[in-house]
């Protein structure tokens, strides 16, 4: 027998994003119930990134990529320094290895101010503090660092449960439905009718509009997956700060990170898959691949100095065939309290904290 239940507030999902709309609703007044499939948070995408806190370089102008990254990186530092959560704000170098693409990388630093991004500086080789790395010219971002993932995603769980939330582990949510003024979210032996409803389910999420999209410009929407895999450094790095060759379709290349604890990873490669390969494996024998694009810019890493060390699958979407490069947020028509946040990937951690601001302005 299917058990009925009534709530004010649900949202789908206990990624970053998810736990960052619950904590903005539940800090609105509102009483929020948060699902999630898996029996922990943060079991997909947000675990199994490269933990940048971006500075808003990337992404067309006016976007909704680039304004909730540079308003969301400001909201991070400063919700990571009131609650003492682990980051670094190390800075990245973005580096152009020839003449073509330090043209591509001015066209960068363009983009870059219109988005609000105006602390970028010029570096040439002359001008670098590292004698291992080559290269034709560079973009310093000094806003650009690392943080504890974990640690900002325990601290938005606190959050919730500090202000009435709750969340329930286990609960997969098969389908949502519009039923007279009640939003009904379905899970294999239960339904909850709800007033308001977020649907932050991450690789799910497109799964669950599909129903919603008939007639709408989005009605071609499919999702993309694409798996990153990531290569941990044996040793220190010799690098303080991240590096970034320039960016590749589908990501940002295979890029030097340092996680808080200072650990250098490679990654992510971009491959895309099918649904039904999804998995978190990381193949050794892709480790060629890497020291080839590795080496475009450190030329002297080390032979077996790569360890196979673990792989993130990014939700993107695709109309018609054709991919799309920013976040989707779509109100269902007629059901203005349905909110679906769609291929939300990097920079989603940075982004969160906005993305949670901004979707309360729709339902509150």
């Amino acid at each position: 027998m299917t058990e009925s239940f009534k709530a004010d507030c649900v949202v789908i999902g206990a990624g970053v994003i998810g736990l960052a709309c619950a904590r903005e609703m539940s800090l609105a007044g509102r009483d929020v119930i948060l699902l999630e499939r898996h029996y922990d948070f943060g079991q997909e995408t947000s675990s199994r990134n490269s933990g940048v806190i971006h500075a808003g370089i990337y992404y067309r102008p006016n976007s909704l990529k680039a304004r909730l990254c540079v308003q969301g990186k400001a909201l991070l530092y400063e919700f990571c320094e009131q609650r003492q959560i682990e980051y670094n704000n190390c800075g990245k170098l973005i580096v152009a290895c020839n003449a073509e693409e330090s043209e591509a990388l001015m066209a960068l630093k363009h983009r870059a101010i219109e988005n609000g991004v105006d602390d970028l500086s010029l570096v040439s080789p002359s001008q670098s503090p590292y004698p291992e790395l080559r290269f034709h010219s560079a973009l310093r971002s000094p806003s650009t660092g690392v943080v504890d993932t974990h640690g900002v995603m325990q601290h938005l769980i606190a959050d919730i449960e500090d202000n009435g939330g709750s969340i329930a582990f286990g609960a997969d949510v098969v389908t949502i439905a519009q039923e007279s003024n009640q939003i009904v979210v379905n899970l294999p032996d239960s339904r909850i009718s709800a007033k308001s409803v977020i649907n932050a389910a991450g690789l799910q999420a497109t799964q669950l509009v599909k129903p919603f999209l008939a007639g709408t410009e989005y009605a071609g929407l499919s999702p993309r997956f694409a798996r990153g895999h990531y290569f941990r450094l044996k040793g220190r790095s010799p690098f303080k700060e991240l590096i970034y060759p320039m960016p590749v379709r589908g990501g940002l290349g295979v890029h030097l990170t340092l996680d808080t604890t200072g650990t250098a990873r490679f990654g992510p490669d971009v491959e895309f898959i099918e649904e039904e390969e999804i998995d978190y494996s990381v193949d050794p024998g892709r480790a060629p691949s890497f020291y080839g694009a590795i080496r475009q810019y450190w030329p002297d890493l080390p032979d077996n100095s790569l360890d196979a060390d673990y792989a993130g699958v990014r939700p993107k979407l695709s109309v018609n065939g054709e991919l799309l490069s920013d976040f989707v947020v779509l109100r269902s028509t007629g059901c203005t309290e349905l909110v679906h946040l769609l291929g939300i990937e990097s920079p989603g951690l940075t982004s969160c904290l906005a993305m949670g601001k901004y979707v309360r302005k729709f339902l509150i």
